[in-house]
């Protein structure tokens, strides 16, 4: 991973603290000091940065995200590449991992259903716009406070169709090659 970021400036953005980290990236809480409001900064790891495959795919994925507009879809505000980083400034989602929630305890059937309806709500958003998500997981879903359900981490999304919302995906290398040929397995491992 990037050394420690923690109170660096990337373009108009001041990273705060690091919350969270994934196979495809370290995730910053920051400031937005044009706008004053916080955001988070996804930002890809220096090896991955190297790699122009993982590249293209970080920034398809800032693409898809900016084709998709709903209420449970967390939102890109931009793509950042600044002195050999490779970043997504996106919705800050304050709250708790799906993930997070189940190990709390037992999910209410009622509070079960109304997370699941919100989760398949972003999901036909997805589809209708040709793009498969492909990593979704409880630690790829945020819950809010108020029960609000954003799903995140569209990085191994691939388009299904050749009128998907973001073409250079149904066309592009990077999604049939290496770990995602045809046959082959991608998402995380189960544990």
């Amino acid at each position: 991973m990037n050394t420690e970021l923690t109170g660096r400036r990337l373009g108009i953005y001041e990273l705060h603290e690091r919350v969270g980290a994934g196979g495809m990236g370290e995730v910053y809480r920051a400031r937005d000091t044009r706008l004053q409001r916080d955001v988070a900064v996804k930002i890809l790891p220096e090896a991955f940065a190297a790699d122009s495959d993982r590249r293209s795919r970080f920034e398809r994925e800032a693409r898809v995200l900016a084709s998709l507009n709903h209420p449970n879809i967390a939102t890109i505000h931009g793509f950042e590449d600044e002195d050999g980083i490779h970043a997504l400034v996106m919705e800050l989602v304050d709250g708790v991992t799906i993930a997070d929630r189940i190990l709390r305890g037992a999910v209410p059937v009622s509070e079960a259903l109304a997370i699941a309806r919100q989760i398949a709500d972003a999901l036909d958003a997805a589809h209708e716009r040709g793009i498969v998500h492909r990593d979704l997981k409880p630690a790829n879903i945020k819950l809010t406070s108020s029960g609000l359900v954003k799903v995140l981490d569209f990085g191994l999304a691939k388009a299904v169709n050749d009128d998907a919302a973001v073409p250079e995906m149904s066309n592009a290398t990077t999604v049939t090659h290496g770990v995602t040929q045809e046959g082959r397995i991608v998402g995380t491992r189960a544990i």
